[in-house]
């Protein structure tokens, strides 16, 4: 008996053809569909082409569903991306941010996609191959970290609407990786298994993003060449190549001798300044997070206590949480090193995403505004 019938985001990669197959197995209807997001050779890279918009991955996916006897299609959003991710890339780092764009691409581009399809191929559900879960508790769907804490994405879909995850299917929340790779060996798939996955921004292949600026913006190593290395105190110490080529918490590539390590401690575009001190210069015990979305709970109450993550990969801090106006003030309970702009901060209660939203810029006080 048929479950319902479901869109699967398939990247011709192992997790997401995996959640195609058990989906399938599981007796759901599944159409499966392969989203183009960006040309390679529009990247202008060095790098070969891989990753999820490469012509080899389109045909794995094609090849999977073709074997399973489900229907494939290759949904070309280039447009609607670009337009959308890769201009608000640049933009952040003009505005000496350090962007997200993978949380931007679920929230804005791939999500509301593979709804808008879903509608038009009458599918009650969509599905990825993300390692997280999703349940309805308190009225309210809520996501929670993926059972595999070393594969566990929850930390890019913070921005994802109720109305989003209504519809939405996590079919490898539950399992680890090994088991994964496991089941695709058991299928037959030993190449799948054993097929290496990237880690890059889909858009910079060759993982230079200074390069990919260059290229981008005309005449931008001219316009932010020659910029001053200061100290907090103001104090000049050296020349930079250009704000936007910098990123909070950089010690490396900086090409300065100051008789001890410095750190990149933020980035001020409107001087072409780059502020640098020493490690524990980095740590700070409070910062702003704007546009952010809320998850588990519709209203946070005040001074709300939570585990704070501000990167992908960090373990994450306790922290109080208050809402002020459109930002959330967020007071860490120890000191976090490199805070960077423009990153996600992502609130946790236990394995449940509380919610999230973006680091804020520190507001000068002639500016008056998010700059």
């Amino acid at each position: 008996m048929q479950r319902g019938k479901v869109l699967v985001a398939m990247s011709g990669g192992i997790d997401s053809s995996i959640a195609a197959m058990l989906l399938h197995e599981q007796g759901y209807d599944v159409i499966g569909v392969t989203m183009k997001t960006w040309d390679y050779a529009s990247s202008g890279g060095s790098k070969k082409e891989t990753g999820c918009c490469s012509l080899d991955s389109i045909n794995d996916a094609r090849m999977m569903a073709v074997n399973h006897g489900f229907p494939h299609y290759i949904l070309d959003i280039r447009e609607e991306f670009g337009d959308f991710i890769i201009d608000n890339f640049v933009d952040e780092y003009l505005a000496g941010r350090t962007p997200n764009p993978c949380v931007l691409c679920n929230t804005h581009i791939k999500w509301e996609a593979l709804l808008k399809r879903a509608d038009m191929l009458s599918c009650d559900y969509i599905a990825t191959g993300h390692y997280a879960q999703v349940r309805m508790e308190n009225d309210r769907y809520v996501i929670s970290k993926g059972l595999d804490e070393n594969k566990d994405q929850s930390y890019v879909l913070w921005g994802l609407s109720q109305e989003s995850l209504k519809r939405t299917i996590f079919p490898l929340g539950h399992l680890h990786k090994k088991d994964i790779k496991q089941m695709a060996i058991d299928r037959g798939y030993v190449d799948l298994a054993n097929k290496s996955e990237s880690y890059e921004i889909c858009f910079v292949p060759d993982n230079d993003y200074r390069g990919f600026l260059k290229r981008r913006v005309d005449g931008l190593e001219e316009r932010v060449d020659g910029g001053n290395f200061v100290l907090a105190d103001g104090t000049i110490v050296g020349q930079h190549k250009g704000y936007p080529f910098y990123t909070v918490g950089q010690r490396k590539g900086l090409e300065i001798a100051m008789g001890e390590p410095m750190h990149v401690l933020e980035i001020v575009p409107e001087t072409n300044t780059v502020v640098l001190g020493t490690r524990e210069d980095l740590e700070k015990q409070e910062m702003y997070v704007r546009n952010f979305n809320l998850g588990k709970y519709a209203f946070l109450p005040e001074n709300f206590e939570c585990l704070t993550k501000v990167r992908y990969k960090d373990p994450g801090t306790m922290a109080n949480l208050n809402i002020e106006g459109k930002q959330i003030k967020v007071l860490f309970q120890g000191k976090v090193s490199a805070i960077a702009p423009g990153q996600s901060a992502v609130f946790y209660e236990g394995n449940d995403l509380v919610g999230g939203g973006f680091i804020a810029r520190k507001p000068k006080p002639e500016l008056h505004k998010e700059i």
